[in-house]
């Protein structure tokens, strides 16, 4: 089974040394600096209110930093990777057809801090974003070891090929986990490990969460989404907030 054919039936897939070394240590200088500068704009864990987050930005660790936003425009780096070679190849044989980086969604690095990080409910990404089809792939970029005890990321196989009733998810769209049916689903669930430079690319329908960090180290992660040319963003939705990057060789730039 090819690598596409895998991502495709599982709904998930692990690339080993998806960036060089060489990059990911750039990557990781990048990411420390821009955490310290804490430039806008970012979202807090206590933004959020997840399990595990701050009650409030005045309470103990509530200007803990959850995402670092448009990982894009931010940072030199960060957009170098967004669009370098190998994830333009790799989305072009996927959607087999021109392809765009959303800036709307995802477009971040992630942080989860010990003690203050959060837990991520069981959701699908596309519960808020609006495409014609629900055919996009996030590609996320461990810049260093991902774990279950650093908060890595879980994944129900199989998942973004299911038709779950609407009653399945709460009010904020997160899979109930107080359903013995769903409950049953998440039995299967699997956490790969990651080491820095591997990717892990996911379907937008594929069921996922992520728990806390019980290390004494913050994790950082980069996070971008790619969809085919054919399946545009809709009208006056929160998808067309901001420009696409179309990835493009770099002797058509």
């Amino acid at each position: 089974m090819t690598q596409i054919e895998r991502l495709r039936d599982t709904g998930y897939l692990v690339i080993p040394g998806f960036a060089p070394v060489e990059s990911v240590t750039r990557l990781n200088e990048a990411a420390r600096a821009q955490l310290a500068a804490r430039a806008n704009p970012l979202e807090l864990e206590a933004d959020l209110q997840y399990p595990g987050a701050p009650r409030s930005q005045t309470a103990a660790g509530g200007e803990t930093v959850r995402r670092l936003l448009d990982a894009y425009g931010r940072h030199p780096e960060f957009a170098e990777h967004a669009t370098a070679p190998r994830v333009r190849e790799w989305m072009q044989a996927y959607f087999g057809e021109r392809v765009l980086m959303s800036r709307a969604h995802h477009n971040c690095l992630m942080t989860k801090h010990p003690l203050y990080g959060s837990l991520t409910g069981w959701h699908r990404d596309i519960r808020f974003w609006s495409f014609e089809r629900e055919d996009l792939v996030s590609a996320w970029l461990a810049l260093g070891d991902e774990t279950v005890d650093n908060g890595a990321l879980w994944f129900v196989p199989g998942s973004h090929r299911v038709a779950f009733d609407a009653d399945r998810f709460d009010e904020g769209k997160f899979f109930r986990v107080d359903r013995p049916d769903n409950a049953e689903i998440l039995l299967t669930a699997e956490s790969p490990s990651l080491a820095a430079g591997d990717a892990v690319l996911f379907h937008c329908n594929t069921l996922h969460s992520a728990g806390k960090n019980l290390t004494d180290a913050v994790k950082f992660s980069l996070v971008y989404t790619y969809h085919g040319v054919s399946n545009a963003a809709r009208a006056g939705t929160r998808s067309t907030s901001q420009p696409e990057i179309e990835l493009r060789p770099r002797d058509l730039e």
